[in-house]
């Protein structure tokens, strides 16, 4: 499937509403800690990348190695979760309103789901020869 202009368009578009989920959450309470989330779903897409560098064959075993596949994605869901949990766990202690943990989980979700999409309709990989 090729995606096209309209495709980022709109990822752009609904990532843009993310950011707003999440800023707006911080700003109408005046408290800045929900902006955490929007740095963990940010940053959570970064170990699966960089794991999946690593993975492969190596200089012991000319078989795949899946070990580095596995430690990215054990990694990246826990920021997933930790992204989740951040907020529910800052309302529940009273240290941000409740809407607002609604707000900055809503965004969160937005801001990984458009990076999860992005990279799923831009991937470099090719099924061509299969």
């Amino acid at each position: 499937m090729a995606a096209g202009l309209k495709t980022i368009i709109l990822l752009s578009f609904v990532l843009a509403v993310g950011f707003l989920l999440i800023i707006l959450s911080c700003a109408l309470w005046s408290n800045w800690l929900p902006l955490l989330v929007a740095l963990l779903y940010v940053l959570a897409p970064l170990p699966n990348s960089i794991c999946a560098r690593c993975a492969g064959a190596d200089d012991f075993s000319a078989d795949y190695n899946s070990s580095f596949l596995d430690f990215g994605n054990w990694l990246t869901s826990t920021m997933v979760v930790s992204g989740f949990a951040l907020p529910i766990t800052l309302a529940h202690a009273g240290v941000i309103h409740s809407m607002a943990c609604i707000m900055a989980m809503v965004g969160g979700a937005l801001v990984y789901g458009t990076i999860l999409t992005y990279s799923g309709f831009f991937s470099e990989t090719s099924d061509d020869y299969f």
